[in-house]
């Protein structure tokens, strides 16, 4: 056994929590265990907490009812992730990977998690209390705060004129003026799980924005963005993540050049 397919070995049972497989195949073998695991895994600059913010998605988008499964075991039963955290992935998740995905993510964190408490003999604790909301109940407070949380989200001056129901209940009313207002996830963890999202889609305006607003907050670093396009291939695709990797360095000139801008008219 080389050196590279122990440190494989050792690091799938570090991020899985379960022993690997012994497949000999070449996507198995090589693939996974001396690429994914001794390569990837292993990498500096993003942590094990924060692949997992990226994988996750990938996984829930491409149906794939296996590694869906391990992986929200895995980033459990490791402490990695709390079940709230879990359960706000998952929501996060549904406003940009769409909810009959999501549907199958959220039964998928349901089973895991009473898998891990029988495991353990222990009996599974009861919901956290979805009310109070923190958000406003009234609906122009809403949409208000929704209108202040888009322009610091997306790092930008403005925000969407509330002329139809997408706008203005979607995106203003809940997906601003709630999700990403909720203190279940920190905002480095939902701007990993939408990037990956964003990037899944291959929708242009959204993939641009988000990496530029990621970048631009001081969020996700540049090296860090760059580990994120990384992982994002082993878990979805190099097509793709090309695709993810030329925007992040389109949009690493952009805030570059506005942090120059910046710093001489301060």
């Amino acid at each position: 056994m080389t050196e590279r397919t122990e440190r494989g070995r050792r690091l799938f049972t570090e991020v899985m929590t379960a022993p690997p497989p012994d497949d000999p195949s070449p996507t198995t073998a090589t693939g996974l265990i001396e690429f994914v695991f001794a390569e990837i895994w292993s990498r500096p600059v993003l942590s094990r907490r924060d692949r997992r913010f990226v994988t996750l998605p990938c996984v829930a988008a491409a149906d794939a009812e296996g590694p869906l499964q391990d992986h929200v075991y895995a980033a459990l039963n490791s402490g990695d992730l709390t079940i709230t955290e879990m359960r706000e992935t998952v929501l996060h998740f549904a406003v940009y990977a769409g909810w009959p995905k999501a549907s199958r993510f959220n039964m998928a964190v349901d089973a895991q998690w009473e898998r891990i408490h029988r495991e353990r003999g222990h009996d599974v604790p009861p919901p956290e209390p979805l009310l109070p909301l923190v958000t406003p109940s009234d609906p122009e407070s809403r949409l208000a705060t929704g209108e202040e949380c888009f322009k610091a989200v997306n790092c930008i001056p403005f925000a969407p004129i509330r002329d139809n129901p997408y706008s203005g209940a979607g995106i203003l009313n809940f997906v601003f003026g709630e999700m990403w207002l909720r203190p279940g996830l920190g905002m480095k963890e939902r701007r990993l799980v939408t990037v990956a999202c964003v990037a899944i889609q291959d929708a242009p305006i959204p993939i641009l924005s988000h990496v530029y607003a990621a970048l631009k907050s001081r969020d996700v670093s540049f090296d860090e963005m760059d580990e994120v396009a990384l992982h994002f291939a082993a878990y979805y695709g190099w097509p793709k993540a090309t695709h993810l990797s030329q925007v992040i360095g389109e949009q690493k000139q952009r805030v570059s050049a506005e942090w120059r801008t910046e710093a001489t008219t301060a």
